[in-house]
């Protein structure tokens, strides 16, 4: 595997481990860091790119972003029954991606089984995660993502049936959650304890709700009281992870088992290295120059043009919304910017790139915290009379069961 060469502050010098590695099901993750599913985002292309990228002094002590966990973006259980294409080009690995990571949508049992089944009798995925975080309003309307562990009987099933099938390839099912709702409806506590009854390998806790979405801060005392509740699993803490020094406070404060990492990744592909660093007990951080961070974004480019099969004009529209977060703090201009942001080939990504002072150093501050759309807080758009009661009804029932079909249709 190539390792780019990215420049460290210090001597990678190993100190005392600040958190053991990471064990999933027969999986240990040496670096206790996971990357999140993100729509568009985390697709093979991208997952290769924070496995490379790193600096020579980091990998030469072992500290590279291949030691973390990378899940691919969220997939619907009803598409990948269907084999829809898309669903099968996203559930794509590398031949040296270990292990293999999955996360499915679903708000019905028996797709789930069906879904977790299929992956494991076709030897797809070394590890499943089950998606009960996503905020945004079209899988939330249809009582998924972040709406589904209020109907506890609905969660515990979906659940259960992922945990029965995985088990029958030794594939560990893993949970994602937020802490519920909204303020008035939170579910994350009854929620992990339901999942670890039913036999789940971790329980990993975005520490908002879904009526914040991505606004505010998240709460991370949440994420510890979670972690004094669950003891029999690893806990995972997500949320406002924007560098290796926010990932450390987390552990100190939560005492959780590990990091999920999601927007803080953006046009940081090198963070995971950062971060296998910053839990192996060293303070050496990549401080890119602007051309090495160009180089890494061309690299981007390419392993999407390979993603893609081929097309360029595919890969350089994707690699148009990453431009800004790598970019971050750099004096690279508002007309190169403007440039890239409509860049339609690797060839005039590459004269762009050559117009930009490769020399100019990392700029510290201003390249970094937040990354990607915080948006505001909002109504969690629900199916109708969801909140009455945490049992479903029929009607209920009957939405439930055509949820899935309409999302992997696109509705």
């Amino acid at each position: 595997m190539t390792t780019s060469t990215l420049a460290p502050t210090t001597p990678a010098t190993t100190g005392e481990r600040v958190l053991p590695p990471l064990r999933i099901g027969r999986h240990v993750i040496d670096s206790p860091v996971v990357l999140a599913p993100m729509a568009g985002i985390t697709n093979r292309a991208f997952r290769r790119l924070c496995r490379e990228a790193g600096d020579a002094g980091l990998a030469a002590s072992g500290l590279t972003g291949e030691s973390s966990l990378y899940v691919n973006e969220m997939v619907t259980s009803r598409a990948l029954v269907e084999r829809t294409p898309e669903s099968m080009r996203l559930i794509e690995h590398d031949e040296d991606e270990r292990p293999r990571s999955v996360q499915l949508y679903s708000v019905d049992p028996a797709t789930t089984a069906a879904a977790v089944r299929m992956l494991v009798t076709e030897d797809r995925a070394d590890h499943i995660d089950l998606n009960f975080g996503c905020p945004v309003p079209k899988v939330t309307r249809k009582g998924g993502g972040a709406a589904l562990p209020w109907k506890r009987d609905l969660f515990r099933a979906i659940v259960s049936a992922a945990v029965t099938e995985g088990a029958k390839g030794d594939v560990p099912v893993t949970v994602k959650m937020r802490k519920g709702i909204d303020d008035e409806h939170l579910t994350y506590l009854e929620a992990a304890r339901a999942a670890v009854d039913e036999g789940v390998a971790a329980v990993a806790l975005h520490g908002r709700t879904a009526s914040q979405a991505y606004s505010g801060q998240a709460d991370w005392s949440a994420i510890k009281l979670l972690k004094e509740t669950i003891t029999e699993v690893p806990v995972l803490g997500n949320g406002d992870i924007w560098s290796a020094e926010d990932a450390l406070a987390m552990v100190e404060q939560t005492g959780c088992d590990g990091v999920v990492v999601g927007r803080g990744c953006l046009g940081r592909p090198w963070l995971f290295a950062d971060l296998s660093a910053a839990f192996a007990g060293t303070e050496v951080r990549v401080t890119p120059t602007l051309g090495e961070v160009a180089a890494t974004l061309r690299r981007h480019a390419e392993l999407l043009t390979d993603f893609y099969a081929g097309d360029e004009l595919r890969a350089c529209r994707d690699i148009r919304k990453h431009i800004a977060w790598y970019l971050k703090g750099f004096p690279a201009g508002s007309t190169v910017r403007n440039q890239l942001a409509l860049v339609d080939s690797l060839a005039a990504l590459d004269r762009l790139i050559a117009t930009m002072d490769p020399s100019s150093p990392w700029p510290g501050a201003a390249a970094e915290g937040q990354r990607g759309r915080a948006g505001s807080s909002r109504v969690v758009a629900l199916p109708e009379n969801w909140l009455a009661s945490q049992e479903l009804d029929e009607d209920q029932r009957a939405q439930v069961a055509a949820a899935e079909q309409s999302v992997a249709d696109g509705g």
